[in-house]
């Protein structure tokens, strides 16, 4: 492995210029000298989901991990739900998981499509995030019974997606709101709603609060508590399917939504976009879009699982019958520009029934935590997936997990990889990794002078090979694990892995004693 060199930013290069031309060196020189300002990190949690902290990768890439697919959380075949039952919330709350979502069906003969039922709200919960069961509410009426778990039959019904308020100003009668989009051509837009117990809901006025955009697919909002207000993600159309977002300070008077930008681009069309912060690090956007792509009918098409029922499907919606959907991953520090990651989080698979479909592959809104189907392992991630869309018989809804943190990994091979930060400023008296080796592997970790210079007693030499698989390991050098003397300091952090993930790192209060 080649040794790790810093090279210091270069200096301005002064050439002849035209009129304006030193204003032009100063913004350079502006430029420069912002791009050494350390990062104050303090003692949040830091992930590898972009390139934002890093200085260099040698040996070392960024590697996006994808989840696992688990059991079938619920098949959403009752009367009232159906194959395109769809736009799937799910979060925790308290002692429960609650889950939303829309139930409706779609029927397919040659050149005609019907919806037999309406469009209606639908409730689930599960006390462990695995097993699910729908309470018969009496809320609504469904053919002549209220024997059902439908908790809203209206406007909003499409796409209604809600959230749980922790504003700590939120009155208890609006602790939970929604948006839900509809109105018709002349009221057409986003509408709010609220409820005291998430479950009996309110609309918050007759108008919609935000009337720009298409919003025909989930649209969401939520509570920012990092950034002290409401934030919105919904769905417009720039060159294909796009994303828009917004603020409010109340979630009814909303800022005009303005288009995401994306590194290094949008790369496909997005269809959901599930921006959530990360609730272990929320001054991290985690969004988990939709990628929707129609190839037609090409030959690989009419190799895809079922091609009769495809060629009737299409034969009243081409797409219906060609688009293909699947899962994909993105990051962002402030809400508006995300990396994006190119390849897919997750993928059609395998199976050769009900699969490979428009409408397949959505993950929910929301991230959880539960426990992990190892025993003795710590909690991981679940995901919910929708399967079979579209098909006869209801859709079903599929739990993934992965390791927590687990989305990106710095990763290095046997032979060898670093990752040296940029210049960053911490609170704390230890450094906690999240960390994965083989046994074979290994992890070290160098801290440096904001020059590149390894610190006294915290060279690489003086740290012990780490090996192991931890989401919290203390890194410990030959005189303890104690860093506290450089907090409020630049530093850099130099990781040089073999056989290695490394998906985390924050610098925790105390030190190991």
């Amino acid at each position: 492995m080649q040794s790790h060199r810093i090279v210091p930013p270069r200096s301005p290069t002064v050439a002849p210029r035209r009129a304006g031309g030193g204003l032009l060196l100063v913004l350079i020189a502006a430029s420069v000298a912002q791009a050494a300002e350390p990062i104050r990190i303090g003692s949040r949690r830091e992930l590898f989901v972009d390139h934002y902290l890093i200085e260099n990768l040698d040996g070392a890439r960024l590697t996006l991990h994808r989840p696992t697919p688990r059991e079938v959380s619920l098949e959403r075949n009752k009367p009232w739900e159906g194959n395109v039952s769809g736009y799937t919330t799910v979060f925790a709350d308290g002692d429960r998981y609650r889950t939303y979502y829309r139930g409706t069906d779609t029927i397919y003969t040659q050149g005609k499509v019907t919806s037999p039922h309406r469009e209606v709200v639908c409730y689930a919960e599960s006390p462990d995030g695995v097993h699910w069961t729908r309470p018969e509410l009496g809320l609504v009426e469904f053919e002549g019974s209220t024997k059902n778990n439908i908790v809203w039959d209206g406007v909003g019904s499409h796409n209604f997606t809600p959230f749980k308020d922790t504003n700590p100003g939120c009155p208890a009668n609006a602790r939970y709101k929604a948006f839900g989009s509809g109105g018709g051509a002349k009221k057409r837009g986003l509408y709010a709603f609220q409820s005291a117990d998430g479950v009996r809901w309110e609309m918050i006025g007759d108008e919609p609060v935000i009337t720009k955009g298409a919003f025909d697919s989930q649209n969401l909002g939520f509570w920012d508590a990092e950034r002290g207000e409401y934030r919105a993600y919904v769905r417009d159309f720039r060159d294909g399917r796009d994303i828009r977002t917004c603020t409010s300070d109340d979630f009814v008077h909303w800022s005009q939504p303005e288009f995401l930008s994306y590194e290094p681009g949008r790369v496909s069309e997005l269809y959901t976009n599930g921006i959530i912060p990360y609730y272990r690090a929320p001054h991290l956007f985690l969004g988990f879009p939709t990628r929707y792509v129609d190839h037609g009918w090409a030959p690989s098409t009419e190799r895809l699982p079922q091609l009769e029922y495809r060629r009737l499907v299409a034969s009243s919606s081409r797409r219906s019958g060609t688009a293909v959907t699947d899962g994909m991953f993105m990051a962002s520090r402030d809400g508006h520009h995300f990396r994006v990651w190119p390849e897919s989080f997750i993928r059609p698979g395998l199976r050769t029934k009900d699969a490979w479909f428009y409408g397949d592959n959505y993950q929910n809104w929301g991230l959880v935590e539960t426990a992990s189907t190892l025993p003795g392992a710590p909690d991981e991630i679940s995901i919910y997936v929708s399967e079979a869309g579209r098909q006869i018989g209801g859709n079903r809804l599929r739990r993934y997990t992965i390791r927590v943190d687990g989305f990106v990994s710095v990763e290095a091979p046997l032979s060898g990889g670093e990752l040296v930060t940029r210049p960053v400023v911490f609170e704390g008296q230890a450094l906690e990794i999240n960390f994965s080796t083989s046994a074979a592997g290994s992890v070290r970790v160098e801290l440096q002078s904001a020059d590149g210079t390894p610190l006294e007693g915290h060279a690489l030499a003086d740290c012990p090979a780490i090996f192991g698989d931890a989401l919290d390991r203390p890194v410990t050098w030959t005189g303890g694990s104690d860093v506290g003397h450089f907090a409020g300091t630049p530093v850099r952090l130099r990781f040089v892995l073999a056989d290695a993930d490394l998906y985390s790192f924050r610098f925790r209060p105390e030190a190991e004693p």
